[in-house]
């Protein structure tokens, strides 16, 4: 055990970590130069379209160092916000985390929080500075901007190049050195802390394991400890970073495991696996679940080739997907406009974007969604005046106003790293968006971090493409979501024709419901196409109409065969007109195009 190191890569959006992982894979030997591509951890189709990592991916290699020969598991994380519940995991599984820098663009936003996230867990930390071989590269500013943001010794970070391999030895010398070895077993009785997992179609789930106590052998009948479900182990192995099978994996190693486990529903990642017939006293410490906090609807759609939508197929697609993507939920719902579909909550906007993806690709189905929400807190006065606090991730679900007691929505801290001649410019960004101010922290000579607390709802869809304009893109954000907040929000109903259309109502503050009420009629009068009849679309707050805005029909020149003559007979014809008008209006139904559900998304 003491020539194990076990160990996470973290960084910011495109600060090379998954090119690290490719560099310290060739120089193990682990990978030859033939078998060699960029970003070879990223199997998904979409990771290596984006050039970003979704999924974290654990490797096992080799490395001899002073004589000795040292066992190296890895685990290459995501950088993206929305990912960082991956992070976290990869982490519980570790001793120690390589905190990637870009030489060039410094400390940013999530370089910060996941440096957090490792001194959370007592981890060992080596910062790298990446991509050296860069004409814009600042080595020794970025390396003092460390030691200033995060208090790790300047003189600590190893210059390396990803790209080129240079300074790569050196790093491997430094994780055999630093790093500790796997804590000693706390006791003889077998302990396997499930960090992940996915779904094969041919083996069925394969379990990710960080081994802390005893042996896993193959053959032996395991107990999930937490859902209490036993399986027969059939295989055990070790990416490195092909699957690699092997016998037994032992007390601080880092393998996967394979059991014949049909659904992902019968496994729980943070449980802990232990031995059927001699099972462990305590199970290790596991994580909090995901918890979702952005929620859309999905509707089965007509494709390009007018082959009509299928619930069925969208079910089983979801279904599918859920077995690799465990941090999505879904329920069935029934819309007036849309038929019936699913409630889904996501964990940022980004992994919506990957699930409607994945869903479209994977499954071969069409979407139509709906405009993302946040959920929000109600405090409800029920039978006898008893406050009962319910959850709401769909502005249909909001109960009558005339129960509600509290409405609540998540505040977020939100940390933004951005050159100091945007300040002012960021600070009205965050003001106009109900922002608070909460501090201001110097990084380095030419930029500064700034904290403030804003609703999750204001700054979900467009808020981070406002920030990367108005600070020509240097700008980088991290948020957490820390409370609820009782405020003075409102549900707004759109009504077209005179029908409410539930997947378009929006939750927002009551200044700004009028305001938004008329942008929003604005934009859909724009995407609804005209009928042979005259829509009004309204938008209501309970029983008032705050705004209106009218989509005329199309209309025939009825007259246009009478030359001249009594004005009587024009009149007869226009008012038969006018009959037919209204009774296609009472039984016509308005097609809603897709743009129309995105209009909603729209901020002024």
């Amino acid at each position: 055990m003491t020539e194990i190191r076990n160990f996470s890569i973290i960084a910011h959006i495109d600060h090379g970590k998954s090119t690290l992982a490719d560099r310290l894979m060739q120089a193990t030997h682990a990978v030859s130069d033939r078998e060699a591509r960029q970003q070879l951890l990223d199997s998904m189709d979409l990771e290596r379209e984006r050039g970003i990592t979704i999924k974290a991916s654990a490797v096992t290699v080799h490395h001899r160092h002073d004589g000795e020969d040292f066992m190296l598991n890895f685990i290459d994380t995501p950088g993206h916000v929305d990912f960082s519940y991956e992070v976290s995991r990869s982490l519980k599984a570790c001793e120690g985390a390589i905190l990637v820098v870009d030489a060039a663009q410094g400390v940013e936003a999530q370089t910060v929080v996941n440096a957090y996230l490792a001194i959370e867990q007592n981890l060992e930390i080596i910062p790298v500075l990446n991509k050296i071989d860069l004409p814009t590269a600042r080595p020794d500013e970025i390396a003092m901007e460390i030691e200033q943001v995060l208090g790790l010794p300047a003189e600590d970070c190893i210059e390396v190049s990803a790209k080129t391999g240079q300074g790569i030895d050196a790093l491997l010398a430094a994780i055999c050195t630093k790093f500790p070895p796997p804590r000693d077993p706390l006791t003889d009785k077998a302990r396997a802390l499930i960090f992940d997992a996915i779904y094969d179609d041919y083996r069925g789930v394969v379990v990710y394991v960080r081994v802390f106590d005893g042996r896993l052998k193959v053959g032996d009948k395991i107990r999930m400890m937490g859902l209490d479900r036993t399986f027969n182990v059939t295989e055990l192995g070790k990416h490195t970073p092909k699957p690699t099978k092997v016998d037994a994996l032992g007390a601080g190693e880092t393998g996967y495991l394979i059991a014949a486990i049909k659904m992902l529903g019968d496994i729980r990642v943070g449980d802990t696996i232990t031995i059927d017939a001699d099972p462990a006293l305590e199970p290790l410490e596991g994580y909090e679940p995901p918890h979702q906090m952005v929620f859309c609807d999905f509707y089965p759609a007509t494709d390009t080739a007018g082959k009509g939508a299928d619930f069925e197929e969208l079910r089983r697609a979801m279904e599918k997907l859920r077995l690799n993507d465990s941090s999505f939920t879904y329920q069935a719902v029934h819309s007036e406009a849309l038929g019936f579909g699913f409630r889904c909550g996501f964990l940022g906007l980004l992994h919506m974007d990957i699930i409607q993806e994945r869903l479209e690709r994977e499954g071969g189905v069409h979407i139509i969604q709906t405009a993302p929400t946040v959920s929000y807190e109600v405090d409800v006065r029920g039978k006898g005046g008893k406050i009962k606090t319910i959850e709401v991730h769909n502005p249909a679900d909001l109960p009558d106003a005339g129960v509600i007691e509290a409405f609540k929505e998540p505040v977020c801290k939100v940390e933004i790293m951005t050159p100091k001649k945007h300040i002012g410019d960021l600070m009205k960004l965050c003001m106009d968006r109900r922002g608070t101010f909460k501090n201001q922290m110097y990084v380095s000579d030419t930029r500064d971090m700034l904290t403030f607390e804003i609703p999750l709802a204001e700054i979900i869809y467009d808020f981070y493409d406002k920030l990367k304009g108005i600070t020509a893109g240097y700008g980088t954000m991290d948020y957490d979501i820390t409370h609820y907040r009782k405020d003075n929000l409102v549900k707004i109903d759109i009504l077209i024709n005179g029908e409410p259309v539930h997947a378009l109502a929006v939750i927002i503050h009551r200044d700004r419901a009028q305001q938004r009420g008329r942008h929003l009629l604005m934009r859909l009068r724009k995407q609804i196409p005209r009928h042979n009849f005259e829509i009004p679309l309204q938008a209501a707050i309970g029983g008032k109409i705050i705004a209106r805005e009218t989509i005329k029909g199309f209309r025939k020149d009825v007259t246009a065969k009478c030359y001249g003559g009594d004005v009587t007979r024009k009149r007869k014809l226009l008012e038969k007109q006018k009959k037919g008008k209204s009774r296609m209006k009472s039984v016509g139904s308005v097609q809603i195009p897709q743009e129309a559900f995105m209009a909603v998304l729209e901020q002024e």
